[in-house]
């Protein structure tokens, strides 16, 4: 078991160690800085400043209209944590797939601006030279495939993806494809356990699940899901894990009935003349 107040700063070098050895790598969203140090104090190996910020925190309705100056101000208020977790920025809709050049000067960005220490990219076999472009300039890539939320129109929705021979091979075939273009890991999300599996053991690289079952080096959820402040209903995949939303609601509101009742501030509240 690894003591958070005790590890060393984690790094792409690191996740290869941890599959090796067979840890498990927990991965979870952030997106501003006090979030980031207190998942950093709880040892989380990964902090992902996810596109999923359009919708838990910006209020948008997908993650398609997040653009880059949206990843890069987030990104920077995560990097001023200091985290011993890796930080890597999602590369939000059309800041890679017009191609690699601008793929590799957006992620420079991240990097150089953001503060982050690697990027992620959704797709398969069609993102591999924005892939390899990233990785020429020493970029680590994180790879997604599966359910990838920007592809939704494409996808015809939020659906579970690989089900059925010919989606269960396309995926295993663009997991191998882009182990091969140099990513350093892979997100798989909402696909069947059995496929997630499959993959685990035929590639080098660690697998990272999110909603693709047990039989994953890793796991990642958004912040926003587990420790229950996200509204509306779940995925099936989410384990919320604290109920923030009523305690932030419960504080608010006792706060409201003090100021209205006048019980606040009080004496040991103000300031001597």
């Amino acid at each position: 078991m690894r003591d958070p107040a005790a590890r060393p700063k984690v790094t792409v070098a690191s996740l290869q160690e941890f599959k090796r050895r067979g840890e498990r790598i927990v991965m979870i969203t952030a997106y501003d800085y006090p979030f980031a140090r207190l998942a950093d104090a709880a040892g989380v190996d990964i902090l992902l400043v996810g596109d999923s910020l359009g919708m838990v925190v910006l209020g948008l309705e997908s993650t398609l209209p997040v653009t880059m100056d949206h990843i890069l101000h987030h990104t920077k208020a995560v990097a001023r944590a200091r985290p011993r977790a890796l930080v890597i920025a999602d590369m939000p809709f059309m800041s890679f797939q017009v191609g690699p050049r601008s793929a590799v000067r957006n992620a420079g960005r991240l990097i150089q601006e953001g503060g982050a220490e690697a990027v992620k990219l959704e797709g398969g076999e069609r993102i591999l030279p924005m892939v390899e472009a990233i990785g020429r300039a020493d970029i680590p890539v994180l790879g997604h495939l599966g359910l990838t939320p920007q592809s939704v129109h494409r996808l015809g929705g939020y659906r579970v993806q690989g089900r059925g021979r010919e989606a269960h091979a396309r995926i295993l075939r663009d997991a191998r494809l882009l182990q091969e273009a140099g990513c350093f890991a892979l997100v798989l999300e909402a696909v069947p356990p059995g496929l997630a599996a499959e993959i685990r053991a035929a590639l080098r690289i660690p697998i990272i699940g999110i909603g693709a079952g047990p039989d994953c080096d890793g796991q990642v959820l958004v912040l926003h899901d587990l420790l229950g402040l996200a509204e509306g209903p779940a995925a099936k995949f989410v384990q919320r894990f604290a109920d923030l939303a009523g305690v932030a609601r419960a504080g608010i509101a006792a706060y409201a009935e003090a100021v209205r009742h006048g019980d606040y501030p009080r004496p040991e509240h103000t300031y001597e003349a």
